[in-house]
């Protein structure tokens, strides 16, 4: 597929300055302008990935809508290519990340109809099951069946996981209702929110590569210790200023860890199996 041409048909523009900066899972990304002279992204497939990309882009809109974390503007996108406008890159300083966190805190606050999603779900190239709960107690039953079970028999099948790390996990989830603290209305969560999905510019975080979904607001604040975030203690900080959590939240970082960490482990083998394993022990403890 010539990436140009894909590009101009979503966006009814020319593109030049076309230059390939490398790509993962499924995809090539690109950066170019229009004609307009707008800056943009591009994730181009060779292959169609089915409902992949509308699954970004529906995410990226439904967390713009919420006028609190800025996020790149979607310019158009097929089964393809998705492509975007581009965000400069930028420093991530302690003002910043305090900004960041308090915008977190008001996306979090838009919130939404229930845990889940209207459209089909991905976390890079895996599909998650968006099939909506409703109800403020439903997120511990939601996360168990949608979360964790489906990645825990994933991995499993790979022979990724013992059986005694499989029946670690399944012992969080007969545990959840326990484990899950305080029931919470769902919020309007990124869902894949490690540091690597958050681009510092112009002084203020950018969510981008989003698995958007009704969820629970403490699955993102852990997702950004997972792999240590910037100035992570001033984006926590200014996060509980603008938006105190439940007691306890710090206890259950391991259990919101948990479903990214066996993400690690289907997508890239059992180099993450004792990260899973320490996770699942710790939300146990909890």
């Amino acid at each position: 597929m010539d990436a140009a041409d894909a590009i101009a048909r979503l966006t009814g523009a020319a593109v030049a300055g076309l230059q390939g900066i490398g790509g993962q899972h499924l995809w090539r990304h690109y950066r170019g302008r229009l004609a307009g002279g707008q800056e943009i992204f591009a994730k181009i497939s060779e292959r169609p990935l089915g409902d992949l990309l509308y699954s970004e882009a529906s995410g990226l809109r439904w967390l713009a809508d919420a006028g609190a974390v800025p996020v790149p503007e979607v310019l158009g996108r097929d089964q393809n290519a998705l492509v975007l406008s581009w965000v400069p890159p930028g420093s991530p300083g302690p003002a910043a990340a305090e900004r960041f966190g308090r915008e977190l805190a008001r996306l979090h606050a838009a919130g939404a109809d229930g845990f889940g999603a209207p459209w089909p779900g991905f976390i890079a190239s895996l599909p998650l099951d968006n099939e909506p709960a409703r109800g403020a107690d439903a997120w511990p039953r939601w996360y168990s069946g949608r979360r964790l079970l489906p990645f825990l028999r994933h991995a499993a099948d790979a022979g990724a996981l013992s059986r005694a790390d499989v029946r670690l996990v399944e012992s969080v989830a007969d545990r959840i209702g326990e484990l899950a603290g305080p029931a919470e209305p769902p919020s309007r969560i990124h869902g894949d929110c490690w540091s690597g999905n958050v681009l510092w510019s112009g002084g203020r975080g950018w969510l981008i590569d989003p698995a958007a979904h009704g969820g629970h607001r403490e699955t993102d604040l852990a997702m950004l210790a997972l792999f240590g975030a910037p100035h992570l203690d001033r984006i926590l900080a200014a996060y509980v200023e603008a938006s105190p959590l439940s007691d306890g939240w710090r206890s259950r970082v391991p259990l919101h860890q948990l479903h990214p960490l066996l993400v690690h482990v289907c997508l890239f083998g059992a180099g993450y199996a004792a990260q899973t394993r320490g996770a699942a022990r710790a939300a146990l403890r909890a």
